[in-house]
């Protein structure tokens, strides 16, 4: 066909959400995707050729794809509760111990806090503190998948009890170090809590801007839980599922196409592109874009003007391993902390220095990162030989790592920063890290790096940043923002349906949800 009622520029999570709603609903779609595979960021890759493992080579947990969604489409997907939420290494009068956090035994988490801070209170007041942004999803999180509201209407949702007044005050109009202060008094559990306020932005706990507080919040309102679980078969079985259903509906795809013209003007928009050496072009009533609002700049000659907190700030290593590592602290097995998101150099104060070293331009002495091992709780993503032999993948995502430090020297920032994050964790085991990765054919190591640098080369997110640009807060900031779907551009019939959408980022499917509900609810009114 050359004319759809909708073409979709990008077929990541976000598109297959919004072509399966719209094509259920009668109209025609295509989706246009550069790479040679369906589902961008969400993806499972062989990385290392000599072995048969697919991992999530970007995003690789999910919190915030709602129930919602996996209802109306019926999607066939198993997210995975982890038994352990977080495990972080301590020492103590010269001895190794560890911070674990459990999923199903709160008496795990209580007495292994005791031994950390030696009082039962800094568990009571962690508890007090996670409870503000479980209220917070409370009152959040079914908006969502609706039009948005006013910052003053949303606000008065916040007024009824003095628990929801605190919550609205700490998480949405104070720097969230306030709050983080306020609750907390020892700094490995203020740190704890702060990684998910700085996870891929490049912030500090008083940031005036309040991008940690906007990027908390996207990790701790998911489904109303905030709980990140493991999706059964990698992010690729996400892709999978979504694309079926789609195709399943009638959407119809091209891969491996090269945009090279976009019309915005018209009533009718026009895409010309380049497939298998062939020009093509096609039109639709509506555009719905799956990319940064930086790419769509350059097709609409209308450069995107990005503010300081849009910068990436995210260092990925994948690994295949022969085998976990042993820990020093030997009073957990090492599964049990490899199970959850393992925290290293992640101290309060101690990220206080790293972000003021990356924002003079300087490597981290100390990096500050996590990881987590997906086949402890879901090793389908092995070859049947690899499963039997105890081979494991690990992913690290390393804090402080902003794109700036990587721009002019990437190879070799890239070679070092790696090198940083494997010492960061080799001083919590008994072995290091390289002495356990897989080894392939032409004696290399089985680990990949990814810098800012190269996650926008890949992805096109701009300066690497995993959610498009700075995640923004639920609800309108502007008044003519109000009543809107958060999906809109300057241009009529022309539809932001991922990431950069206004409650975009991570693997949610809101921004195409939403997306496709501007177009389903402009195709109910008369054409002209």
């Amino acid at each position: 066909m050359a004319r759809y009622d909708v073409v979709i520029l990008g077929a990541g999570h976000n598109g297959l959400v919004a072509a399966s709603y719209l094509t259920r609903a009668g109209l025609s779609v295509l989706l246009l995707e550069k790479n040679d595979y369906i589902g961008g960021a969400t993806t499972s890759q062989q990385v290392f050729p000599d072995y048969d493992a697919r991992l999530s080579r970007y995003s690789y947990l999910v919190s915030l794809f709602p129930e919602k969604i996996m209802r109306d489409l019926g999607l066939n997907l198993e997210l995975r509760r982890r038994t352990t939420g977080s495990f972080t290494p301590y020492l103590k009068d010269g001895r190794h111990h560890g911070l674990l956090l459990s999923n199903v035994s709160e008496e795990t988490s209580a007495e292994s806090m005791f031994e950390l801070t030696g009082n039962r209170t800094e568990h009571e007041q962690m508890k007090k503190f996670y409870h503000l942004s479980r209220v917070f999803a409370e009152h959040t999180w079914d908006s969502m998948l609706e039009p948005l509201v006013a910052k003053e209407e949303f606000k008065r949702r916040f007024e009824n009890d003095e628990v929801s007044q605190e919550a609205w005050r700490g998480l949405a109009e104070e720097p969230l170090g306030r709050a983080v202060e306020r609750y907390l008094q020892d700094d490995l559990v203020r740190g704890l809590v702060l990684t998910d306020a700085k996870i891929g932005v490049f912030t500090h706990p008083h940031d005036p801007s309040l991008v940690q507080n906007r990027c908390f919040l996207y990790h701790l309102i998911g489904n109303k839980t905030g709980e990140w679980k493991v999706p059964v078969g990698g992010m690729g079985a996400v892709a999978r599922e979504l694309e079926e259903t789609a195709r399943k509906s009638g959407a119809e795809f091209l891969t491996k196409v090269e945009l090279i013209e976009i019309d915005l003007a018209g009533e009718k928009k026009t895409v010309a592109f380049q497939h298998d050496g062939k020009g093509g072009s096609v039109e639709a009533r509506f555009l719905l874009v799956n990319f940064g609002r930086n790419v769509l700049g350059k097709y609409s000659g209308r450069p995107w003007q990005p503010k300081e907190e849009d910068e990436g700030s995210v260092f990925k290593i994948n690994m295949l391993l022969r085998r976990l590592p042993k820990l020093k602290a030997t009073k957990y097995p090492a599964a049990d902390a490899f199970r959850g998101t393992f925290h290293s150099d992640e101290g309060y104060e101690q990220m206080n220095a790293s972000y003021e070293q990356a924002a003079n331009g300087r490597l981290p002495e100390k990096t500050p990162c996590e990881v987590y091992c997906h086949t402890l709780t879901d090793d389908s993503i092995l070859g049947p030989d690899l499963r039997r032999q105890g081979f494991q993948t690990m992913t690290l995502f390393g804090l402080d790592a902003p794109y700036s430090l990587f721009a002019k020297e990437n190879d070799a920032m890239r070679t070092r920063a790696e090198k940083k994050f494997l010492e960061s964790m080799n001083q919590w085991l008994e072995e290091p890290l390289e002495d356990c990765l897989a080894v392939a054919r032409d004696g290399s190591l089985c680990i990949e790096s990814k810098s800012p640098v190269d996650i926008e080369e890949s992805l096109g997110m701009y300066h690497g940043n995993i959610f498009h640009d700075a995640p923004s807060f639920p609800y309108a900031e502007k008044k003519e923002q109000a009543g809107t779907w958060g999906v809109e551009t300057e241009f009529e019939n022309v539809f932001l349906c991922g990431s950069s959408a206004q409650r975009g980022g991570a693997v949610s499917g809101i921004p195409g949800h939403n997306a496709a509900m501007k177009v389903l609810g402009a195709t109910t009114r008369p054409r002209r």
